[in-house]
């Protein structure tokens, strides 16, 4: 049986009255390769007609994201290449406008490291030193090892392996700031910290940074990586006023760089990041915690060893004072004073050989504080001064004050104060060189000068009196009256001669010792009497040599002229021995050392003075208060002799006693066949003494044209027949 031939007809899309009636077949739906379904009940579902272009969708749909994806990530690697490439062309721009800004490269020079003056005691051990500085350059291998080790272990641990400039260092310290949310880490390497410190200035601007990239890479390009890090450890600033790490060391623990331990390293290391805030002498704990991260730092590098941080970290906290500390300091700032004088101007690092010996410095230090410190508020003394000089006039030891740290003055060789009765030797000096001797007699009794009365410590009057006595007594009338009988420019032309050229008026109280003088160059005159006559010129330089060993100068004070006779010079011994003996200045007995001096005290107690000397030393002491206020009782014969002693004997110690100079043996004086004057100590003296007789005129001026006293100097006790006692040598010497 035939099938019936369907016929197929076209549904034509109708675009008025919308959907054709019997279904909702799109016109995709209709064209369907292969049949035509009439009937919606044939062939496949509605649902599953909707399913099948649903399920051909997806696939194009996902491949389309993936594309889109992939597109981003083209797209933005392109654009950051481009940025890149506009990046690195507006840097080099910026670099090429702010280099040719500079110098041309073949100019660029290191600056000359600021003069460092180093001054070192007779023995050769450094006691300061002075400069913008404050210490000497030293090579590398002269440091600790230790140092340098700390220094890139915690500043830039990639120092011998980059260029200059620390690309990877630099992104890695970014990234520690960025996940700290603060600056904890520097991108700059030493080599740009030494380029800031050596041409740039402070301020933060992006041309100084350009600047210091550049210099960095001419540093690099220019020197070895050993001599980069020498010159960043000589320069770069450590706090307190300590430029590089010889300064740092002595500032810190009073050692050179070479002896600096592993804990002390890392601390100098840790103050590198913040040197005035971490410093030691201002915040002790926060350097010793920065001291600890370095040493984790350098173990952490390999550098040291966990038994070595061990170590370490049991060693004493550093525990610097506030300022630089020690008597030395007076001794570096009189250095400092004088020697422009002598070379001139300061160009390049100094050695300076003083002629300060450190142990007795330590020893005048020592004593002076000790009695300070025992008896400065009872007897309301604040001050002191000390200073020793050998029979040259080289200072040995100088004291300027209680405590450098707290005042700086120097009272020891710039304070001008009254000197009381320590000037009386130079009157009796003056009066010796006219032809007086120990021996000759005056009067003590009321004098009237003027309306001048001068009047013992003691209100009380002696009669007749040698010479000797007076002075071991300290009887201001005889000495009021020797200075009217040589008179007072004879004195002041005494003391220019024995070395004092501080301004002196020429009136009758300089016998008492009101003109101002300072304790150096009154200890300095004392000096002339122990060496036998001889100036002795108060000098501290011995020799100035530059760094590579150059003299530039060298004292001359070897052959010092003589300004008094060697026979007046042995005089003045035996009685300023007397006073130590048996005088005013008791206190200052050394036992087995023959010593002689003097003391002085001026009116209200504001100046005590003892000045004296053995063959060996000659020392003045000094105690008062700066702003002149009394002090409670203190006399030339209490704390300045008893400081005196205190020195001496540590200064003395070990060495065997020598005799003062005393003109020789002495021979004995026969008159008639018989020795005579047996009990005068100076008879052998006689002999050596060209007499200068003094006498009074009929005008009451004495021979020599000075002015005699105006009034009469008290009564003489009387005598039997009226005789006047007289000596051999008065008869001798023409009085």
């Amino acid at each position: 049986m035939a099938r019936k031939k369907t016929t197929r007809s076209r549904i034509e899309p109708s675009f008025e009255g919308g959907r054709p009636k019997g279904g909702s077949r799109t016109l995709a739906d209709e064209r369907v390769a292969g049949r035509t379904s009439p009937k919606s009940g044939s062939g496949t579902s509605p649902a599953r007609r909707r399913k099948k272009p649903q399920s051909r969708a997806r696939k194009p749909s996902s491949r389309t994201s993936r594309g889109r994806i992939t597109g981003a990530l083209r797209s933005m690697i392109y654009w950051c290449c481009v940025l890149g490439i506009w990046g690195g062309i507006a840097i080099a721009g910026v670099v090429i406008f702010y280099g040719a800004r500079m110098p041309s490269a073949a100019t660029w020079s290191i600056p000359d490291r600021p003069p460092n003056v180093k001054i070192v005691s007779v023995n050769g051990e450094t006691m300061a030193n002075r400069g913008a500085t404050g210490g000497e350059a030293l090579l590398l291998g002269d440091m600790s090892p230790y140092i340098p080790e700390a220094v890139i272990a915690i500043e830039d641990r990639r120092f011998y392996s980059h260029f200059g400039v620390d690309p990877i260092g630099l992104a890695r310290a970014m990234v520690a700031n960025v996940m700290a949310g603060r600056m904890v880490q520097g991108g700059s390497t030493l080599t740009q910290q030494l380029a800031k410190n050596l041409f740039l200035s402070p301020e933060r601007t992006i041309e100084r940074k350009v600047q210091e990239v550049l210099l960095s890479l001419w540093l690099e390009h220019r020197f070895s990586k050993d001599q980069i890090l020498e010159m960043y450890l000589n320069r770069v600033f450590f706090g307190s006023g300590a430029y590089g790490v010889e300064a740092a060391s002595r500032r810190y623990f009073r050692k050179p760089a070479s002896d600096v331990s592993l804990a002390e390293a890392a601390l100098l290391a840790g103050l590198l990041k913040a040197p005035s805030r971490l410093s030691p002498a201002r915040n002790p704990k926060a350097a010793e915690a920065r001291g600890q991260l370095v040493l984790a730092a350098m173990r952490d590098q390999g550098v040291v060893t966990e038994s070595e941080i061990a170590t370490a970290l049991t060693s004493p906290q550093v525990r610097a004072k506030s300022y630089w500390t020690g008597s030395e300091n007076y001794v570096a700032d009189l250095v400092m004073q004088r020697l422009p004088d002598l070379v001139g101007k300061i160009s390049e690092d100094l050695i300076v050989e003083t002629t300060i010996d450190f142990q007795l410095q330590r020893e005048a230090e020592k004593a002076l504080r000790a009695t300070l410190e025992a008896n400065g508020a009872r007897h309301n003394v604040s001050q002191g001064a000390l200073v020793s000089l050998d029979g040259t006039g080289a200072v040995r030891s100088l004291i300027g004050g209680r405590e450098y740290a707290t005042s700086q003055f120097d009272r020891a060789s710039d304070a001008l104060r009254q000197p009381g009765s320590a000037f009386k030797p130079i009157v009796y000096a003056a009066a010796l060189e006219q032809g007086r001797t120990p021996l000759s007699v005056r009067n003590d009794a009321p004098v009237k000068i003027g309306k001048w009365t001068p009047e013992n410590y003691d209100n009380k009057y002696r009669g007749e009196v040698t010479l000797s006595d007076a002075l071991t007594h300290s009887l201001n009338t005889v000495a009021a009256q020797l200075v009217m009988e040589v008179g007072p420019r004879t004195v002041v032309q005494t003391a220019r001669r024995l070395g004092i050229e501080a301004p002196m008026k020429a009136n009758a109280s300089i016998a008492l010792g009101t003109s101002e003088v300072t304790l150096l160059e009154l200890t300095g005159a004392y000096a002339a009497f122990m060496n036998g006559g001889y100036k002795a010129t108060p000098h501290v330089i011995r020799r100035v040599t530059s760094h590579d060993g150059k003299v530039l100068y060298e004292n001359a004070y070897d052959n010092p002229p003589r300004v008094i006779d060697p026979a007046v010079a042995a005089m003045m011994n035996q009685m300023l021995a007397r006073v130590v003996q048996e005088g005013t200045g008791h206190k200052a007995q050394l036992g087995g050392w023959p010593a002689a001096g003097k003391t002085g005290t001026t009116q209200s107690y504001r100046d005590a003075l003892f000045v004296g000397y053995t063959a060996n030393l000659a020392t003045g002491v000094w105690f008062g208060n700066d702003d002149g206020k009394p002090m409670k009782n203190v006399t030339g014969g209490g704390l300045p002799a008893e400081t005196w002693k205190q020195f001496m004997q540590a200064a003395h110690s070990g060495l065997p006693p020598v005799n003062l100079p005393l003109g020789g043996p002495r021979p004995p004086v026969v008159i008639d066949g018989t020795e005579a004057l047996d009990h005068d100590p100076v008879a052998g003296l006689v002999r050596d003494l060209s007499p200068v007789p003094v006498s009074r005129n009929a005008t009451g001026a004495t021979s020599n044209g000075f002015p005699a006293p105006p009034a009469d100097v008290g009564s003489a006790p009387s005598r039997p027949n009226g005789a006047r006692q007289t000596t051999l040598l008065d008869i001798l010497m023409g009085n």
